[in-house]
């Protein structure tokens, strides 16, 4: 009897041909385990660890998970009613926590660095007739990158995350500290911050930089730059242009990495963008993006004439993102805590506007003529973002600019005196504005839309039911 990827032709021959080598590097290396991960709705990675043995036909086989991992928020817990009729959702397959396969990609296979004898493979989500999950992020950023092909173009991206590290003196783990989610752990800093970009306070975490060098790195990951950002304890790292899926592979990739690692060697890292932490600076999620020629590999966003910052292809790309910024916040910042980051000249975009070079814009266009490395810089995101819906949600709003061929209007070079369409300022804001922007909800599809709204309300939901600290200092002493 067929396999499950034969039985649905899931995989190009590329592949194929990866699904062999990964198997002789199995052996070769003599690899004990093989972890299988998919990236959730949260851009979260969830999976089973295999044996080798089993490994080898899980390959083809699948791995089946439960899909109620799908019906999940930030809590991780289940915001459907998986066991009512349909299990909550307007397609088969969801009603009482049935199987969903997971389907390796082989072309992602890795070795983990810092575990035993692991490999690390990315899959996908597919249902059991074959399917792909409707619910699949990865499927969605798939299908947005191969609307380029009727351009020629190729998308091309580059990361730069920032993130905090922070010593773990306690991590929480008494029995009254458990829960959904649990109590976090307490920590301590690794630097006061402020000292932004110091060789000296580098030199400071030396040791935890060489640690997260040395297993990015050994991911093959495309580091170029490791940083000492503004607040204390705040890190940066930057990677080189990657095309296609391969950007957010990495993301999630790199975000579970640098998690794990630092656990194992006594230190809590988080991609939250403003935690709760005295003389804190927020985290962004710097976007690098461009589009080349798929005939002879050249970044068709570069000018040709001196004084132009963006050729017309570029101009109308930016101005998609424009004319999508507020319908696509949630997908770049989708978390109640990512708009905490928006305060006055905060290095934050408050609006939806472009510069040329200008930390304050949303969007900072970065090249020119003669400049291989032209490109727009999206200024919105927060680093929890889910990548594969941040990295589509440009996409889609870009390729829109294309096709009706939008202008966006000149340089902001006083971004925050400018007058421009302000962007969402609360989760729930966000929320309506992807809901108002037709064009983005036919693209993402209704039922994505809907669902992702649903699981953010359930959030929002549970976040003003709590009573915060600073109610009970405003009020209770006052009244």
């Amino acid at each position: 009897m067929s396999s499950f990827v034969d039985r649905f032709d899931l995989w190009s021959p590329a592949q194929a041909e990866a699904a062999e080598a990964l198997i002789r590097r199995i052996d070769a290396e003599g690899l004990e385990l093989v972890r299988f991960a998919y990236p959730d709705q949260h851009g979260v990675l969830r999976g089973k660890t295999l044996v080798a043995a089993a490994a080898r036909d899980a390959l083809r086989e699948g791995v089946n998970m439960t899909t109620t991992l799908l019906a999940k928020d930030t809590s991780h817990k289940t915001v459907f009613p998986v066991f009512s009729s349909g299990g909550g959702f307007d397609f088969e397959g969801m009603q009482g926590g049935a199987d969903f396969t997971m389907v390796a990609d082989p072309e992602t296979f890795r070795v983990l660095p810092w575990a035993h004898k692991t490999g690390w493979v990315l899959c996908d989500a597919y249902m059991a007739d074959g399917r792909p999950s409707p619910l699949s992020s990865r499927q969605i950023l798939r299908r947005a990158i191969g609307q380029l092909d009727e351009f020629g173009l190729d998308f091309v991206a580059g990361l730069e995350v920032e993130f905090h590290v922070f010593r773990l003196d306690d991590p929480r783990m008494a029995l009254g500290d458990s829960g959904q989610p649990g109590t976090p752990p307490s920590v301590s800093l690794l630097s006061h911050g402020h000292q932004y970009l110091t060789e000296q306070r580098y030199d400071d975490v030396d040791g935890v930089m060489e640690l997260l060098r040395h297993h990015i790195q050994g991911l093959g990951l495309p580091l170029r730059s490791l940083e000492i950002e503004f607040g204390p304890s705040q890190f940066e790292l930057t990677f080189g242009p990657t095309i296609g899926l391969a950007p957010a592979d990495a993301m999630v990739l790199l975000r579970s990495a640098v998690k794990q690692i630092c656990r194992r060697h006594g230190y809590h890292a988080t991609f939250m963008c403003r935690p709760k932490i005295p003389n804190v600076m927020s985290s962004g999620w710097h976007l690098h993006q461009s589009l080349r020629s798929k005939r002879d590999g050249h970044n068709v966003f570069v000018p040709t004439q001196a004084g132009d910052d963006l050729s017309a292809t570029g101009r109308h790309y930016l101005a998609g993102l424009l004319a999508h910024a507020s319908g696509s916040a949630v997908l770049a910042s989708p978390t109640i805590n990512g708009y905490r980051r928006y305060r006055p000249f905060s290095l934050a975009p408050d609006r939806a506007l472009w510069a040329r070079d200008n930390r304050g814009a949303m969007l900072r266009v970065l090249g020119g003529v003669g400049q291989a490395a032209t490109r727009i810089e999206n200024r919105i995101g927060e680093p929890a973002a889910n990548p594969y819906l941040y990295l589509a949600s440009q996409l889609f709003s870009g390729l829109d600019g294309l096709r009706r061929q939008l202008e966006p209007g000149p340089s902001a070079d006083t971004p925050y005196d400018t007058a421009a369409p302000a962007l969402p300022r609360t989760l729930g804001d966000a929320l309506d504005a992807l809901r108002s922007d037709d064009y983005l909800c036919e693209q993402l599809g209704p039922r994505f839309v809907s669902y992702l709204c649903h699981i953010k309300e359930a959030e929002l939901a549970r976040f003003n039911l709590e009573v915060s600290e600073w109610e009970h200092r405003e009020y209770f002493e006052m009244f």
